[in-house]
């Protein structure tokens, strides 16, 4: 696959699953299940299973304002292997136990079709990567959001860098970028952030020649074990579940994005920042291996009541001692660090009190 190649097909898978997540958003449609991404679509056993459209009414307008009524938000997160997800049902926890609001979360795609969820009114709140925020809010970066900025996207807060990880198996040889070039490659979900800074990252080092493959976190593990892949793109705050497990059971390499390469990579796009994975986050991997990073953020659209999103805000950021995720970044000093698209007035009138 060469570099002219490889860009096309980014822009096709990209724009393919956007195109289907953003379905039916300008005027205001249902838009089907908000594109599936190749993503896994499991949800809670306590949520209402089936994706829908989440009731948006704020405690004081249900039953009278009693507060006692059903008040069901939609959450979508990500692939179950890594961050987004386990953080999510975190968030649900402190959300259920200091609110009248149930989060039904959901297991996704990710950042890109997160995206369109929100857009059409799938999701009331999402977790997405912020460069794919200010492509989407913008209508820039992928082919789904030109000519079709998310004019209804919001930020809520930002909330830790997203670490890019390349992960392999020991016994490929793979030490350094160069080695991938001939590589069959996982880049993550078809259409989500993943695949669009795997994506970015190996055209900004030159590499032209690769097979590319597209699954979740998890299942990448996967292919690695069986040898169906050289190496594989992972983006989430380490450490990630999924490479816990593989390197529990494989002996594996972290390749560094490091020196003319780190440099490379963050000026082809500058929502990227120096990283590092320390030593000892994953078994057999000892020393601090250098990278890049996104931030993960939380986002909503403009249709939330600005009750129900500060709100759940306040939930999260006044309990954040509850979470066991991340708990070194996600803060109410740092959440506006990187925000990358308009506060939603809701989030706005918690973090300005």
């Amino acid at each position: 696959m060469t570099r002219d190649q490889t860009r096309r097909n980014f822009l096709r898978v990209a724009g393919l699953s956007g195109v289907v997540a953003l379905a039916g958003c300008g005027e205001g449609g249902d838009g089907g299940d908000g594109g599936d991404g190749g993503a896994e679509t499991e949800t809670e056993t306590d949520g209402d299973g089936g994706g829908s459209p989440a009731e948006t009414t704020t405690p004081s307008e249900a039953d009278g304002g009693d507060g006692g009524a059903e008040t069901r938000l939609s959450w979508h997160a990500g692939g179950q292997g890594g961050t987004y997800y386990p953080l999510s049902n975190e968030f649900k926890t402190i959300v259920e136990d200091n609110t009248d609001f149930t989060l039904n979360v959901q297991s996704t795609g990710a950042s890109v079709e997160n995206v369109g969820s929100l857009a059409n009114g799938d999701a009331d709140f999402a977790l997405i990567q912020n460069d794919v925020a200010s492509f989407a809010k913008n209508g820039t970066g992928i082919e789904a959001f030109e000519g079709n900025a998310i004019e209804n996207l919001m930020g809520v807060a930002t909330l830790y860098p997203e670490t890019i990880t390349i992960v392999t198996l020991a016994d490929t040889g793979i030490e350094q970028l160069s080695g991938l070039e001939g590589a069959t490659i996982n880049t993550g979900d078809l259409g989500s952030g993943t695949q669009v800074n795997a994506l970015q990252i190996l055209e900004a080092v030159g590499i032209e020649e690769f097979d590319e493959q597209n699954a979740s976190f998890s299942q990448a593990a996967d292919q690695l074990r069986n040898g169906d892949i050289d190496a594989a793109f992972v983006v989430g705050g380490w450490p990630v579940g999924a490479i816990e497990d593989l390197a529990n059971t494989n002996d594996i390499n972290i390749v560094p994005i490091e020196g003319e390469n780190r440099q490379a990579v963050m000026d082809a796009a500058d929502w990227f920042s120096e990283d590092e994975i320390p030593g000892g986050t994953y078994s057999g991997v000892d020393d601090a291996v250098p990278t890049v990073a996104v931030q993960a953020m939380i986002a909503t659209n403009a249709e939330q009541p600005a009750e129900t999103v500060e709100t759940v805000t306040a939930a999260i950021f006044d309990n954040t001692d509850a979470l066991s995720t991340k708990t070194d970044f996600i803060t109410a000093d740092s959440a506006q660090d990187g925000m990358s698209i308009e506060l939603h007035e809701g989030a706005a009138a918690y973090f300005d009190a």
